[in-house]
């Protein structure tokens, strides 16, 4: 699951504990805070630590972000704003404080990861709850296999099912069209993903084709594509400067489509200038059943008011 879904789904389930309030907590170059709108003041604050990108995701929906890489002095001041803290876990990070409850999020679409990579792994042996995600288009042995490996090595944990069903502006305008698909670039080039909620929605609503953007690929987005051989015929959205986001840009504008289909954290439209037509898409969290992670936080003696 992405961080985002997962992040803004826990706000809603603090809610319901009574407004608890969250803070968010990043990785960066400096420290800085960002206030709560005033009509979310009433429902106190969370703090995760999230990516860059991932960190507008966050600020888009109101949720106060501590950012930088004084972790002590982050989380110092987060203290004195919320109720709860949420260490967010980019690049399956261990948190850098003790967790009341450690909640994991895991991918039957990678099965077997949850097992294989460090820290991923570590944060599955100490995961209090494991939310299994994706168990609506995931293949059902894989699902099981991630059960499995889940039960041998943490047999204690909560586990949580879930899926996350895709959202867009216009699903019509995808039908017929030669579409670019643009998906993040971390979960496609070390997380070792072929495809992402972008193809998911091509195929689904109808694209007449998806169209390969290797042919067209620049600079060091060409250079991502030999590097990582295994990404299938879409667009790995690589920008860690300047430089490589105008040659991010410059692929989109020399494929040759109807449509790009943006399946990024972050909304590339605003930063990037491209002839084509863009559309955003984006998935939430939806559990299965239960328990939810409402039951979760219910049960525990430290999210009790």
């Amino acid at each position: 699951m992405g961080l985002l879904t997962w992040v803004r789904h826990l706000k809603k389930a603090l809610r319901g504990l009574g407004g608890l309030a969250m803070v968010a907590m990043s990785l960066g170059s400096a420290a800085w805070a960002v206030e709560i709108p005033k009509d979310l003041l009433s429902q106190q604050a969370i703090v995760v630590q999230t990516e860059a990108g991932l960190l507008v995701g966050h600020l888009d929906r109101g949720i106060v972000v501590y950012a930088g890489v004084d972790y002590e002095t982050i989380l110092r001041a987060a203290e004195k704003e919320a109720d709860v803290i949420v260490w967010d876990g980019g690049n399956n990070d261990l948190p850098f404080f003790q967790p009341d409850l450690h909640i994991v999020v895991v991918d039957p679409h990678r099965a077997g990861h949850e097992i294989a990579y460090h820290p991923g792994e570590a944060n599955v042996r100490l995961a209090d709850a494991i939310v299994i995600n994706k168990v609506d288009t995931a293949d059902l042995a894989n699902i099981a296999k991630v059960r499995e490996n889940l039960r041998g090595v943490n047999p204690t944990a909560i586990l949580v099912e879930a899926a996350s069903p895709i959202f867009m502006e216009d699903p019509a305008a995808i039908r017929g069209k030669r579409v670019l698909v643009v998906e993040d670039g971390p979960t496609l080039t070390h997380g070792e993903m072929a495809y992402g909620a972008g193809i998911v929605a091509a195929k689904r609503f109808g694209a007449a084709e998806i169209v390969d953007p290797r042919p067209y690929a620049v600079g060091s987005i060409r250079e991502t594509f030999h590097k990582y051989p295994q990404t299938g015929p879409l667009l790995p959205a690589m920008g860690y400067g300047e430089r490589q986001i105008q040659e991010l840009e410059a692929t989109i504008n020399a494929v040759p489509c109807d449509l790009v289909l943006v399946a990024t954290p972050i909304d590339l439209r605003r930063v990037v200038r491209t002839k084509h037509p863009m559309q955003r898409i984006r998935y939430e969290l939806q559990e299965i059943g239960r328990p939810t992670l409402a039951d979760v936080l219910d049960a525990h003696p430290a999210f009790r008011r």
